[in-house]
C-alpha cells in the first residue's frame, strides 16, 4: 500500500484491531492492515482517533496534514532514532566547513544535471525541440559547482540552472491545453504550478521520513538556511529527487495522448486565485504519485534496483555515511 492519502472532507480516521479504517458519511471508505502502512498524508479536513495517533507513533509512521491545495501544514513525527552518531557528525558538519560545502556541492549538482537530463531526454524524443542555448548555461552552471567553497555562491548556482529551467519548461508541455508562464506559488494560480507544488509537498513528506530513519535532525540543513520550523536537511535533500519524481511525473501526465487530467479537473478559488484539483481529479494525481515512487530503476551506486521510494532512505545512508568519515564522497542521485 505504502502512503495512505486521505481526502475527503471531514472524514474520520480511525482503527479496527491492526487495521486501519477511514469513514466518510458512515461510509467504510478504507479498511487495510496497519502492517502494510508506511505514511498518512491528509489533504483537507479529517479525525484521528487517539488510538490511531498511540499506534501510529508505536509503529515509527508519520503523519502528515496539507491543505487541500497540497500546502504543508505540519506533521506528527514519531520518536527521533537513537542514532546519536549520525547526529553529532550533521552537527559537526554545520556551517560553512569542508563537509558541509561538499554535501551542498552534491544537492546542487544532482539538481543541475538530472534538469539537464530531463531537457536531454524531451529533446531526444521530439526532433522539434531545441534546447540547445539552455543546455549550455545549465553546463556552466555545473562546471563551477567544484571550484566554489562558498555555500552563497552555490546557492547562486542552483538559482541560476532552476531559472534557465523553468524558462523553457513551457516549451516541455505537448498541446494547448496547458500553459506554463513561471514558477508561482503560496498558492499556485495556474494547473501546472498547482500539480508541481502539491508533488514538491507529497515528495517533502517522504524525504523527510527518510531523513528520521536514517538518524539525522531534519531541520539542520547545509543548501537551505535555517528557519524556524522549516526542515533544511529534508529539503536540501529533495533536490536531486524534484527533476526526477514530481517533474518526470507532471509532464508525463500533461503530455501522455490519453491524460489522466484536463483543464476540467481543475478548479479557482474566487478570492486568492489559488487553483487546486478537484477532488476526482487529486485522487488521480495521488494514484499516479504513488506509481512513480514505486517505479524502479538501477541504482548507480549500489548497481541494483530500488524504487524511487527506497532511494530516499539510500541518500540519506549515503550522506550520514560520508558525514561520519566512513566514505570520501557523497554521490547524489544521477540519471544518465
Amino acid at each position: 500500500m505504502g502512503t495512505l492519502y486521505v481526502t475527503n472532507e471531514d472524514a474520520f480516521i480511525g482503527k479496527a484491531d491492526e487495521r486501519l479504517t477511514v469513514k466518510s458519511d458512515k461510509k467504510k471508505l478504507v479498511d487495510v492492515p496497519m502492517i502494510k502502512v508506511d505514511g498518512v498524508v491528509v489533504l483537507g479536513r479529517a479525525t484521528v482517533s487517539p488510538a490511531v495517533v498511540s499506534e501510529l507513533l508505536e509503529r515509527q509512521i508519520p503523519l502528515s496534514f496539507m491543505k487541500a491545495t497540497g500546502r504543508y501544514l505540519g506533521r506528527l513525527e514519531p520518536e527521533m532514532t537513537k542514532n546519536i552518531f549520525v547526529r553529532k557528525a550533521q552537527w559537526k558538519a554545520a556551517g560553512n566547513t569542508a563537509e558541509a560545502v561538499h554535501a551542498v556541492r552534491g544537492f546542487v549538482r544532482g539538481k543541475l544535471k538530472n534538469y539537464r537530463y530531463i531537457l536531454q531526454r524531451r529533446q531526444r524524443e521530439n526532433s522539434e525541440l531545441d534546447f540547445k542555448s539552455e543546455l549550455v548555461r545549465l553546463e556552466g552552471a555545473i562546471a563551477k559547482i567544484d571550484k566554489t567553497d562558498s555555500i552563497d555562491s552555490l546557492r547562486g548556482l542552483e538559482g541560476a540552472g532552476s531559472a534557465v529551467y523553468f524558462g523553457c519548461f513551457n516549451r516541455l508541455i505537448k498541446g494547448p491545453d496547458f500553459e506554463f508562464k513561471g514558477r508561482n506559488r503560496r498558492p499556485p494560480t495556474d494547473p501546472v504550478n498547482s500539480l508541481l507544488s502539491l508533488g514538491y509537498s507529497l515528495l517533502r513528506h517522504d524525504v523527510q521520513s527518510a531523513v528520521n530513519i536514517v538518524g539525522f535532525d531534519p531541520y539542520l540543513g547545509y543548501l537551505h538556511y535555517e528557519r524556524y520550523g522549516r526542515p533544511s536537511l529534508a529539503l536540501d535533500l529533495m533536490e536531486e529527487f524534484r527533476p526526477l519524481v514530481v517533474d518526470a511525473l507532471v509532464l508525463s501526465i500533461l503530455n501522455k495522448p490519453k491524460r489522466s487530467l484536463t483543464p476540467e479537473d481543475f478548479e479557482k478559488e474566487p478570492i486568492s486565485g489559488a487553483v487546486s484539483l478537484t477532488g476526482d481529479g487529486l485522487k488521480t494525481f495521488l494514484r499516479l504519485y504513488e506509481v512513480k515512487k514505486q517505479s524502479t530503476f538501477k541504482h548507480p551506486v549500489l548497481k541494483r534496483k530500488c524504487s524511487y521510494q527506497e532511494s530516499f532512505e539510500i541518500q540519506g545512508r549515503l550522506l550520514a555515511k560520508y558525514l561520519m568519515g566512513e566514505t570520501d564522497k557523497y554521490p547524489p542521485l544521477l540519471m544518465r
